[in-house]
């Protein structure tokens, strides 16, 4: 209930609506308690014989519910304003290419008869005070400011004495039955959001950004199979468009708004749609847009889980087998020999070969340090260059690391988030067993995909390590060049911008120790303004890396809008990212917006590499990739 009573989470991303939500749910609130207990006075304790209604309680009472009450005005003002506006958020054309639905048109007008409704209530309700006060102005009504000034302002204009008295009576009967319509009517409007909102966000699961559903392993098919709490989402949605407003996949012009298909749900659900709801009432292509990102589950303020309601849906894609052949060949790769480059497991070491010094098989020696390298990080050509830097670094930090050679498979976290959960419970399963044979203090890992699943989701399937004992490469290098176990002899003197991955920051929270990494080696930081928990998805999430391009021809892709972003800040010499992924999407936006002779990306281990001396960052491919 934090949540709720703080408004923490419908604030962000927008100071002045939080403040003006604020306004109306604590002055909605005050003065529905205020004519409760009026009506407590009036109805159960004055037939008894018992009045409290009077004197100093009376007077508070009064500054309380004025002062609230225009809180409350002050915020509905601001609301009108903004919808006025047409912010895009509140657009409701269709991303995806389908016909808008009857219900969908009049949304906008749904939107301005609840604002309308509040405010005529609200209005008439500071009218109702003011008439009542200019019957005789009695000086003890000062205690009500709003009201006694209103009232002052009516006696200018001649109304007073009877005249008030008349009016009121008027204006009682318009304010009691608009007022009671309105409750009437919460069931079947924007409204409702008042009951099921606080009722969602009880209910979400705190770990959604992390974590995902086991059960059902087989997704959802029809609405039978939603859980609870995902029927409630659905009914929670305000349409304040906020989740639209941050989806990579529709900022791309990909047929996806996480909005649009909550709605789409509700609709469905609404109607009694019984059939199918992926590639039925929700496409196909809606679904495999999704970068599983979570900036719409971050961003909601009704704590609508809309991501794991996409995976959820998308497993029922994959149990049915409607995956495009690129996907399918990059699973059954995967299947076959344990890694998404469908390369031999002998191969997953060989960036390890001729490094010039040894690092431990920790299959059969115990170490400090497990190294959990990852599918990029171990096959990409560019990646070997990161990783090879990252292996000489702790080997110049005296660091007992060691890795799992051939028997490292894929973490799984692209895989379970593509929506195959059996073949993620399966890799999971089978790491786990290799790892529980492994004797570490530490598990280390350069790519937070693969820290995520380590740290938040393997423990939960039998995992016997703490979340702390799961570390991310930056990380661990900060703490190296805090001990002087690494020492910056050489401070790089240059100007960048830096990317948070989001399975990194957004999912776990690593915002500052990247950075702090960044600057100990000489690179001035400039923020770019989507940064830290507003980061913007590279593109490569939830198996989008693997996928054809599903936006239309011409659209920006999300690592191209991002190298725009970077760009517009001028005179930066890196693009420094933390994430193997983000290496393969960045280097190919870079070139893709030809921006080759403007910046340059930088992952965080080569910084740190030619900041602490040991081999110049120009001469990093002088270390010999294994091919």
């Amino acid at each position: 209930m934090k949540i709720v009573f703080t408004h923490i989470w419908i604030g962000r991303g927008n100071g002045i609506i939080g403040f003006a939500h604020a306004g109306v749910f604590y002055g909605f609130l005050i003065l529905l308690a205020g004519t409760t207990i009026l009506a407590i006075q009036e109805q159960i304790t004055k037939p008894l014989g018992f009045e409290f209604w009077h004197d100093g309680f009376y007077k508070g009472y009064s500054l309380f519910l004025d002062v609230f009450g225009a809180f409350m005005m002050v915020g509905l003002v601001i609301f009108c304003l903004h919808r006025a506006s047409e912010p895009a958020q509140q657009d409701y054309t269709r991303v995806d290419g389908k016909e808008v639905s009857k219900k969908r048109a009049r949304y906008k007008f749904d939107h301005w008869v609840f604002l309308w409704s509040l405010l005529f209530i609200g209005a008439s309700g500071f009218i109702l005070e003011a008439l009542r006060i200019a019957i005789n102005l009695p000086s003890f009504e000062i205690w009500s400011p709003v009201g006694y000034l209103s009232a002052k302002a009516l006696q200018t204009i001649g109304i007073s004495g009877a005249t008030a008295d008349s009016a009121r009576m008027f204006f009682w009967w318009i304010h009691t039955i608009v007022a009671l319509f309105f409750v009437a009517a919460i069931p079947f409007t924007k409204a409702v959001h008042m009951l099921t909102g606080p009722i969602s966000i009880a209910t979400q699961d705190l770990s959604v950004s992390k974590t995902l559903p086991d059960e059902p392993a087989t997704g959802y098919e029809t609405f039978a199979d939603f859980t609870l709490n995902h029927k409630l989402s659905l009914d929670s949605c305000t349409k304040c468009g906020k989740c639209h407003d941050v989806c990579p996949a529709r900022v791309s012009s990909m047929p996806l708004s996480p909005r649009d298909l909550i709605l789409d749900l509700r609709e469905a659900q609404t109607e009694g749609f019984s059939s199918t709801l992926a590639g039925n009432k929700i496409k196909e292509e809606t679904l495999w847009s999704c970068m599983q990102c979570n900036a719409c589950v971050d961003i909601c303020p009704v704590g609508i889980e809309h991501v794991p309601i996409i995976n959820l849906l998308r497993r029922n894609l994959v149990e049915t087998g409607k995956l495009e052949t690129g996907l399918k060949s990059v699973l059954n790769g995967i299947m076959s020999n344990g890694n998404s480059f469908s390369e031999p497991k002998r191969k997953r070491a060989k960036w390890a070969d001729d490094l010039g010094f040894e690092i431990l098989d920790a299959r059969e020696t115990a170490v400090d340090v497990l190294w959990f390298v990852g599918d990029y990080a171990s096959f990409d050509a560019r990646n070997q260059r990161n990783t090879r830097a990252l292996a000489k670094l702790l080997y110049e930090a005296d660091v007992k690391v060691g890795i799992l050679f051939s028997s490292e498979k894929t973490a799984g976290n692209d895989v379970r988030r593509v929506g195959e959960e059996g073949l993620f419970q399966s890799l999971a399963q089978e790491n786990l067993e290799t790892l529980s044979n492994c004797n570490f203090k530490t598990l280390l890992t350069s790519d937070p995909h693969t820290f995520n699943t380590l740290r938040n989701e393997y423990p939960k399937l039998g995992g016997k390590w703490t979340k702390e004992q799961v570390i991310h490469h930056s990380v661990f290098l900060l703490d190296l060049l805090n001990t002087d176990k690494l020492v910056v002899t050489n401070p790089l003197n240059k100007r960048a911008t830096y990317h948070d991955p989001c399975a990194l920051g957004r999912f776990n929270g690593i915002f500052d120790q990247p950075r702090e990494l960044i600057t100990k080696t000489g690179v001035e930081i400039v923020e770019m303004p989507r940064n830290k928990l507003n980061s913007f998805c590279c593109g490569a999430g939830g198996g989008r890396i693997w996928m054809k391009e599903i936006a239309p021809t011409g659209s920006k892709r999300p690592s191209e809008s991002r190298i725009d972003e970077a760009i517009s800040l001028g005179n930066l010499d890196y693009f420094v990212v933390a994430c193997p992924k983000d290496v393969v999407m960045y280097e190919d936006a870079i070139k893709s917006t030809n921006n080759s002779d403007n910046i340059e990306l930088r992952e965080i281990s080569e910084l740190v590499l030619e900041a602490t001396g040991f081999l110049p960052l120009n001469n990093l491919s002088a270390i010999p990739v294994a091919i």
